[in-house]
């Protein structure tokens, strides 16, 4: 398998990426970004026990020096690393920055400009929340280019920055197809750019995850849309596991239940006091929530017809299915569809 987008090699080896941090940073961006971009490739296997075996992050937040301040709203931070110990990363972010409208960039931050610049320069992909493409424009790396930033500000760079092609109506912009400079509008679209990050260097799955994981996107539909399998409880019950894994493989045989208790060679009704006992669920639960994730992966992840894609997980009643992918999830499955394909693209506007 080809490695994802914006990594130049197939190694195993984390991505190496810089969060730049300045007094005037938002602490809900800085560390929003560092939180989500560290549990790429990590968090949803602890909760679900998927085996993840995508790329992972090593995040560090870099300033000019590795001397503790506090940023935006007085909130403390303690660097990991100052700009001249990190001479190679394979993504940069700069976060929002909380300054005046009517700000003069014009030197304002000389050495973390320049070193964005270098390590542009070195091939990494650079990318900006909000007020952030402020520092990128003042580092010429804009000059050119589409970039968007908070509407606010639209006179700042008409100002400052008129080699810029601004463009405050969008949300988040690539500078070319596979460029490696990002931009987006004002400081909660970091969510937006996040997944578009993610999706580029770890994968659309990964992307999904971290939405899922982190409720990220419209809300307007509750939690359950975002909510997965959660990993079935440890137990020391064989006839039980070996039930587990047969029907992780078979999720969709028709009378899946009877089957495991076959399989199980209890009596059925010992068997369903066994399983529940053992893994939390009720055999009939737990048998539904695995066809409903299936379901979700195929909704995200191809154009087959709602009808199809139950028939496929083992319902071949479309009315039936509707009502129980509703019932767990909390919308239909074209809603659903909707909602979580390719969030990176969504993001993007693509």
């Amino acid at each position: 398998m080809a490695a994802p987008a914006g990594r130049s090699d197939q190694s195993e080896n984390p991505i190496r990426v810089t969060i730049l941090a300045l007094p005037e940073s938002s602490a809900s961006v800085l560390y929003g970004l560092y939180d989500v971009l560290s549990s790429a490739g990590r968090l949803w296997s602890q909760i679900t026990g998927e085996t993840e075996a995508g790329p992972t992050m090593a995040v560090e937040i870099v300033s000019p020096s590795r001397e503790p301040f506090r940023c935006w709203g007085g909130v403390p931070v303690a660097p990991q690393a100052a700009l001249a110990e990190r001479p190679e990363s394979d993504l940069v972010v700069v976060s929002d920055l909380a300054i005046p409208i009517d700000f003069d960039p014009r030197g304002a931050w000389a050495e973390s400009a320049a070193w964005v610049r270098q390590q542009y320069e070195g091939g990494a992909v650079v990318a900006a929340v909000c007020t952030g493409s402020v520092l990128l424009a003042e580092a010429g790396l804009l000059d050119g280019r589409t970039a968007t930033t908070h509407w606010a500000f639209e006179r700042l760079f008409a100002t400052h920055f008129p080699a810029v092609k601004l463009s405050v109506k969008d949300l988040m912009l690539p500078d070319a197809p596979g460029g490696r400079i990002l931009t987006s509008g004002g400081a909660a679209s970091w969510e937006d750019l996040v997944l578009h990050l993610i999706a580029r260097f770890c994968g659309d799955a990964e992307a999904r995850r971290m939405a899922k994981a982190f409720l990220i996107g419209d809300r307007s539909d509750g939690q359950l849309p975002y909510a997965a399998m959660v990993k079935p409880r440890p137990h020391d019950d064989q006839a039980i596991a070996d039930c587990q894994q047969w029907i992780a493989e078979h999720y969709a045989a028709p009378n899946p239940v009877s089957r495991m208790a076959e399989r199980s060679g209890l009596p059925e009704r010992s068997f369903k006091r066994r399983f529940q006992a053992a893994t939390g669920f009720k055999p009939v639960v737990y048998v539904q929530t695995l066809r409903v994730e299936e379901a979700k992966e195929y909704l995200e992840t191809t154009d087959w017809p709602t009808e199809q894609v139950g028939a496929t997980v083992g319902y071949e009643d479309p009315a039936f299915f509707r009502r129980l992918f509703k019932r767990h999830t909390g919308i239909t499955p074209a809603r659903y569809r909707q909602r979580f394909r390719g969030p990176s693209k969504a993001a993007s506007g693509s």
